[in-house]
């Protein structure tokens, strides 16, 4: 367990240093208007926080030390092919069409919207991502699907400040602790990573300051998914596939945000460290 402690710590610092170090360098200029929105405040906050994570996230897998090759390419092909394409539709997206299910109808009706765009194209870099760490034709379509599917989920709970990094916590922990069960030192560095650069980049999240964006959180659930598929059994990764395609599915009906505000427990984790309503 000891080496994968130590695989576990040098990936969350690294992910620590790497995301800090981003912020800072893309924000020490002033704003561009076109990385800027207006909250559910109405208040202006910046998107750099997504690239930051981005190039946080996967500069530091990139460099983590003892992950094996085709396991340091897929992370860096899943988080900064996950992560352009949501930067993509942070920058050029339009909001005639909503959801998942809302692009693929208009795709079907040939009309090309930028979610769609990233939608087919998360699911392509997640397919190429799953080739590396697979084994046979089943297991890279369900790892591919599972990856996309973790991508575009987190992105769903990206709508209130640090709820998204806080579900990539509360995901990822569970993930971590079974690597390091299972003395896996490569599983616990690709967990790590993620976790560590989301941790850093909170502060700045919660203060309403930042937002991940589409570009970072769906580089946020890109990787959990790629580290969970890398983690899990068969069974377990059809059990992920299988709540994650039920989580994106409910959402086409159910407001999370809704659910999350009825919930007691839920409702406290939400507002933990943010700012009174």
């Amino acid at each position: 367990m000891a080496r994968a402690l130590l695989a576990a710590l040098a990936g969350a610092a690294l992910g620590v240093v790497a995301a800090r170090a981003a912020y800072a360098a893309l924000t020490a200029k002033p704003r561009s208007k076109e990385w800027e929105r207006t909250n559910h405040r109405g208040e202006t906050l910046t998107l750099l926080e997504g690239p930051a994570f981005v190039a946080g996230a996967t500069g530091a897998l990139a460099l983590t030390p003892g992950l094996p090759l085709q396991v340091r390419l897929a992370a860096v092909l899943a988080g900064a092919g996950s992560g352009a394409l949501g930067a993509y539709d942070d920058l050029y997206g339009a909001t005639s069409s909503k959801g998942f299910k809302g692009h693929l109808s208009a795709l079907a009706k040939g009309q090309v919207t930028s979610g769609a765009i990233k939608i087919l194209g998360i699911g392509g870099t997640g397919l190429a991502a799953a080739t590396l760490v697979s084994r046979g034709a089943l297991d890279t379509l369900v790892n591919g699907a599972a990856i996309a599917g973790s991508a575009n989920l987190a992105n769903l709970f990206d709508l209130r400040p640090g709820r998204a990094i806080k579900v990539g916590l509360m995901a990822g922990g569970p993930l971590l602790a079974l690597s390091l069960l299972r003395r896996d030192p490569v599983a616990a560095a690709l967990v790590a990573v993620p976790l560590g650069a989301g941790a850093a980049l909170l502060p700045e999240d919660l203060g309403e300051e930042a937002m991940l964006g589409d570009a970072g959180a769906n580089a946020l659930g890109a990787l959990l998914g790629l580290a969970a598929v890398t983690t899990l059994g068969r069974r377990g990764r059809l059990t992920l596939l299988g709540t994650v395609a039920a989580l994106t599915a409910a959402s086409e009906k159910v407001s999370f945000t809704k659910v999350i505000a009825g919930n007691p427990v839920l409702n406290r984790i939400d507002m933990l460290g943010r700012r009174p309503a």
